[in-house]
């Protein structure tokens, strides 16, 4: 299937609605409003084609740009800092870059570097990636002093972090107590400690993010230990 013809599918996908929902999440025209789940019968058909991934990408249109992050196959960290240059909000930065990057070999090494870059977005995208390996990798994948000396830095820095970092740490917090079993305890107690973090989107409205109360509700619910089977859907 050629690009001309993806791109024709994906507007016969679109919906208005959705095309909305986007655009009160940070998304930009061109897009379509193309429903993640609509678009995985067209994934099925193409499987995973880079050099068509990368023209979809290109075109800036965020729904190509999503659909791009399903069936892509980078292999080198050069493609993902191309890629991570051209997210321009937080659903393509830990939705489709950051998920991308979770199922390569150097995926810790190049997360680690965005989450020192002082970028809000390569933040974000290295914290997220961090979720989504602790996610689905096993434990034993993972140094625990590291991941130890990662809760540390979150209990210093969160409060004055960018707010789309701020999310993505919080959600670290959480990952680290639901799928890091060995660091279940300490991530409990960086969540009390580090208690509401205020995001703020706007001069009048803000929210608050609480590690905690979510941490609870996992685990209510029996979720210790969790690892879901794919990252992508």
């Amino acid at each position: 299937m050629d690009f001309e013809l993806v791109m024709q599918e994906l507007e016969a996908l679109g919906k208005e609605r959705t095309k909305n929902t986007y655009i009160r999440n940070g998304a930009r025209e061109p897009l379509f409003g193309v429903a993640t789940g609509a678009m995985k019968p067209l994934a099925k058909k193409i499987k995973k084609n880079q050099p068509l991934a990368d023209q979809l990408y290109a075109t800036g249109n965020y729904d190509a740009m999503y659909f791009a992050g399903i069936i892509s196959d980078m292999t080198t960290e050069e493609e993902f800092e191309r890629w991570m240059d051209g997210a321009y909000f937080y659903m393509l930065s830990d939705y489709v870059v950051a998920v991308s990057l979770a199922e390569a070999d150097f995926a810790q090494t190049l997360a680690d570097k965005w989450i020192v870059s002082g970028e809000e977005l390569k933040m974000s995208a290295g914290w997220s990636c961090y979720c989504w390996l602790l996610g689905n990798r096993p434990d034993r994948e993972f140094i625990p002093n590291k991941l130890s000396d990662m809760l540390d830095h979150v209990e210093r820095t969160i409060q004055d972090s960018p707010d789309r970092t701020k999310i993505s740490m919080n959600n670290f917090i959480y990952t680290a107590a639901i799928s890091y079993v060995p660091l279940h305890e300490k991530a409990i107690e960086t969540a009390k400690t580090v208690g509401p973090v205020e995001i703020r989107k706007d001069q009048k409205n803000s929210s608050t993010l609480l590690a905690s109360e979510t941490i609870q509700k996992e685990l209510d619910r029996g979720r210790l230990g969790f690892k879901r089977k794919y990252v992508r859907c």
